[in-house]
């Protein structure tokens, strides 16, 4: 890590003042205490260090800059060197680490550090640190303004990070005047002119390109013979492609090796004829001839999709080309030219025949096409997948390395044409399966404790290096890919995990099998929403592999199940894998799959089943360091206790899962463990607080929940926001849900439609709907579901003053919701049962310590009426409606059991004198 405070001498710069400019001003507002983040972006070699140091040295504040790791990115790595950059003492910087680690995050530690001192910090290759420090200096750039100054430095073929309202610089090249002066800083000795315009030429406004060539020349040879005494301008050309390679070398070491594989076909594909081209001249390179080759390479072609989302490739399908010409000259800097005639020939098909004079070379002369498996010059033992040790049924997660982050890998050296010319360009299969083999354990440790995009990133690099060597081992590399993207709420990278975008041919698109192939195109469709596609490929997957032995094919048929909405399948599946994992000791993969289990038991409406369940999973994860685990089954021990009506254990498991789910960009963790609090405020009478939670949960935007929750989520948003007088907004969640209702892929949809219409109709369409929704339920096995909506039933019946016909309902829902022990709605259910002079089982008023219980603005509440206040005297008294006390009188009533003031009262009183205690 390196990091300076004081940069030793003050750089030099050029044509960069409105960017200085920039950096001024931002550090004049954190002298001021307002602060902010300024986005700085450019390519290799442009000055994004130089600038961030010339920004130290001149800033008026305490100023750092801290630049990117070194080796392995080791977690925290980064945040550790900047606060230790601001701590006095090694002791001080231990302790503020270990708070940025904590809920108080970097801010904090900085707040210990330097309270109240206005600083300016400058991140550098913010791309290039560790994964955990990234997270923790994303969240306090997004929490809002901070007061402090931040100049964050990224690689412009990487996404910037999400900083709302920051400003974005991009570096650009340097005009002939400021690249003139920059050459007289770094040449050591006078150039000629014609070799000055040469070096000035060729770089283009390239500050790094042009620096680079100056130092080439003043240590080519000796001073008194400097290299172009004798050639003139001719003798500084054939170092240009060799100087480029040092100058982009950081970018192409950052690459997956196959994406450096496919941008040097793409270089080469562009190499003119001489004898047809001119001198300097680039042949129009096509997508499809690039394709063809890549497979003889070992790339596939994502690699290709991948370095256009860089912007490192840009063009039409017809005429690919490079969008920073000098990266071309520099990747074909890095091939030997015995190396850059098998590649020619290999892309002959696009390429002119050779110059007269030249024997014709064909494909399959210099190298035959590409098989299926790895060319027979391969070992056996590396060609044969039955030969490699079998894949574990579904990978167990290792130990965590020194790092949870994606590891930058250069491009594996060329090697010396084999004899023969039998083997394919680039044949490293025993390499790769290795290297994937890495990589597989470094994603799943980071799927079990560390941010799920990174884990995402690693686990598709490990199944690009296995897909030859190791199909088996790749297909579970890239089922957990998707499981990391899932559980970050990103449906693209899951169709990407899948290998939904590839358009290669059948039989030969990486599936290891049929089982595959139909999972992929299943979850594709399904991620697309085009659920009519995926029913067939999904129900045969649910065939095939849940009839299976091995806990990976049952994990694959009990998702495939989940999104089918088959929940009774589901959890008949997940419960076979976890008698397997069980039976073969299997304790590292306990987690996930009972995580697995507790979610579809839940969506099966068994919420007690799915506690026990989540229980024990967190034991498991907890004990062997899976954290991300652990804060999923923490979200759901959450959403199962708001059935059940403990809001201290909601507040408990819900604010765990978030503490993990929140850094580590667990979306559907963190969407659970917010659903969970907000049935538990709806139970208590919070509407409006418990539908202004869910109203991002259940929209669209930066905000939003999870993409496979959210339309389960929107039944209770309508009923808070309902009871919360927010009928617009609750009209337009059931409409988009009317939309999911109508796919038919979730059982319990049609009923929750007919009770969110119920809430929503007029006095004379209610019935109606309400009628329509028990009847649908009576199709569904969630018994939970189906006594919420018998409770709101008999609730609208009461107040229609149709006592007799709502006591029927409401027996029904009291009764179901005290077998499925959810204690909350049985309690309402009975309050309303008693109302309507129902017998309601015997069951006595409620304990006077259940009045601890309610919250503050009840207990007032009930005070006021048991002192004889009205509801009119008791809204004026608090500054609310009387349609806001009579809701939460209601809800005060059904927690406590009572069903009049009078019983209120004498409740209250009892609760009294048992504090007051025997002398009171």
């Amino acid at each position: 890590m390196s990091g300076a405070t004081r940069a030793a001498a003050a750089p030099r710069l050029y044509d960069r003042t409105s960017e200085l400019a920039a950096v001024a001003a931002l550090s004049a507002r954190a002298a001021e205490g307002s602060g902010g983040v300024l986005l700085v972006t450019a390519g290799p070699g442009t000055g994004r260090t130089a600038l961030l140091d010339r920004a130290v040295r001149d800033c008026a504040i305490r100023a750092h800059r801290v630049g990117a790791p070194h080796g392995n990115r080791v977690p925290w790595s980064g945040v550790r060197a900047l606060v230790s950059a601001l701590a006095p003492t090694p002791s001080a910087a231990r302790r503020a680490v270990r708070v940025a680690r904590g809920p108080e995050g970097v801010a904090g530690a900085l707040a210990v550090l330097r309270p109240g001192e206005p600083l300016l910090l400058c991140v550098d290759d913010h791309h290039l640190w560790d994964a955990h420090s990234r997270t923790a200096l994303d969240a306090v750039w997004r929490a809002g303004p901070v007061p402090w100054a931040w100049v964050v430095s990224f690689a412009e073929h990487h996404r910037p990070p999400d900083v709302p309202g920051a400003r974005l610089l991009r570096l650009g090249r340097l005009g002939r005047q400021g690249a003139d002066a920059l050459l007289d800083d770094v040449c050591r000795t006078p150039l000629p002119p014609s070799v000055r315009a040469r070096l000035l030429d060729e770089a283009a406004g390239h500050p790094g390109v042009l620096t680079a060539m100056a130092a080439h020349l003043s240590t080519a040879g000796p001073a008194a013979a400097p290299p172009y005494a004798a050639g003139g301008v001719e003798a500084v050309r054939g170092a240009d492609d060799a100087v480029l390679s040092e100058v982009f070398r950081g970018l192409l070491e950052s690459l997956p090796a196959e994406c450096v594989r496919v941008l040097t076909l793409v270089a080469i594909a562009g190499e003119p004829d001489p004898a047809v081209s001119g001198p300097g001249s680039v042949r129009p390179v096509g997508a499809d001839a690039v394709l063809a080759a890549a497979r003889a390479v070992r790339a596939s072609p994502e690699a290709l999709d991948r370095l256009v989302a860089y912007g490192l490739l840009r063009g039409t399908r017809e005429a690919l080309r490079f969008v920073e010409p000098l990266l071309r000259r520099a990747v074909l800097g890095t091939v030997p030219p015995s190396r850059r005639r098998d590649l020619r020939a290999l892309l002959a098909p696009s390429v002119s025949p050779a110059s007269p004079g030249s024997p014709a070379l064909s494909a399959p002369q210099v190298l035959p096409a590409a098989p299926a498996a790895p060319a027979p010059s391969v070992s056996p033992a590396l060609s044969a997948p039955q030969a490699l040790p079998a894949p574990p049924a579904s990978p167990a997660p290792p130990a965590p390395p020194a790092s949870s982050a994606p590891q930058a890998l250069p491009a594996p050296p060329a090697s010396p044409a084999p004899a023969g010319g039998e083997a394919p360009v680039f044949a490293r299969a025993s390499v790769d399966v290795v290297r994937g083999r890495a990589e597989l354990e470094r994603g799943l440790a980071a799927l079990a404790d560390g941010p799920a995009g990174d884990a995402h990133q690693v686990l598709l690099l490990a199944a690009s290096l296995l897909r030859e060597g190791a199909p088996e081992e790749a297909a579970d590399a890239r089922f957990l890919a998707m499981e990391a993207a899932w559980a970050a709420g990103d449906p693209e990278a899951c169709a990407t995990a899948l290998g939904g975008d590839s358009a290669q041919r059948p039989g030969t698109d990486g599936c290891a099998d049929a089982a595959e192939r139909d999972f992929r195109d299943g979850m594709c469709a399904a991620l697309a929403v085009r659920l009519h596609e995926a029913r067939a490929p999904l129900t045969r997957v649910v065939a095939r592999d849940g009839a299976a032995d091995e806990p990976r094919r049952l994990l694959r048929a009990g998702a495939a199940a989940l999104v089918l909405g088959d929940m009774t399948t589901a959890v008949r599946v997940h419960a076979r894998v976890l008698a397997k994992v069980r039976a073969e000791g299997r304790t590292a993969l306990l987690p996930r799959v009972l995580e697995h289990l507790a979610y579809a038991e839940l969506r099966a409406g068994r919420h007690e089943r799915a506690a026990a369940h989540a229980r024990e999973g967190l034991r498991t994860a907890e004990r062997t360091g899976q954290r991300n685990a652990a804060a999923h089954q923490l979200a759901v021990l959450a959403l199962a206790a708001s059935v059940s009506g403990d809001r201290s254990a909601v507040t408990e498991h819900a604010g765990r899962a978030l503490r993990t789910a929140r850094p580590h960009g667990l979306v559907q963790a963190i969407t659970l463990a917010e659903w969970s609090l907000a049935r538990a405020e709806l139970a208590d009478g919070l509407a409006a607080q418990a539908a202004a939670r869910l109203a991002p949960l259940v929209g669209r935007g930066p905000r939003s929940g999870h993409f496979a929750l959210r339309m389960l989520v929107v039944p209770c948003f309508v009923e808070a926001a309902c009871a919360a007088g927010r009928a617009a907004d609750a009209r337009g969640a059931a409409e988009d849900f009317a939309v999911w209702a109508g796919l038919g892929i979730d059982p319990q949809a049609p009923a929750q439609l007919a009770r969110c219409r119920a809430l929503l109709a007029g006095a004379e369409d209610s019935a109606h709907w309400y009628g329509e929704a028990v009847r649908h339920h009576e199709e569904t096995g969630n018994d939970f579901e189906r006594a919420r909506t018998l409770l709101a039933y008999g609730k609208w019946l009461r107040r229609r003053r149709r006592p007799v016909e709502a006591r029927g309902p409401l027996s029904d829902a009291l009764v179901t919701f005290e077998r499925a022990a959810a204690g909350v709605w049985a309690d309402q259910a009975r309050a309303e049962l008693r109302a309507t002079g129902g017998a309601v089982g015997g069951t006595a008023l409620a304990p006077p310590d259940a009045v601890g219980g309610l919250t503050p603005q009840q207990q007032r509440i009930a005070g006021l009426v048991a002192a004889g206040a009205t509801n009119r005297e008791i809204a004026d008294r608090l500054s609310l409606s009387p349609r806001t006390i009579d809701h939460h009188l209601r809800n005060v009533f059904a927690r406590l059991g009572v069903r009049s003031r009078v019983e209120l009262s004498g409740l209250l009183a009892r609760a009294a004198r048992d504090a007051q205690g025997p002398g009171g």
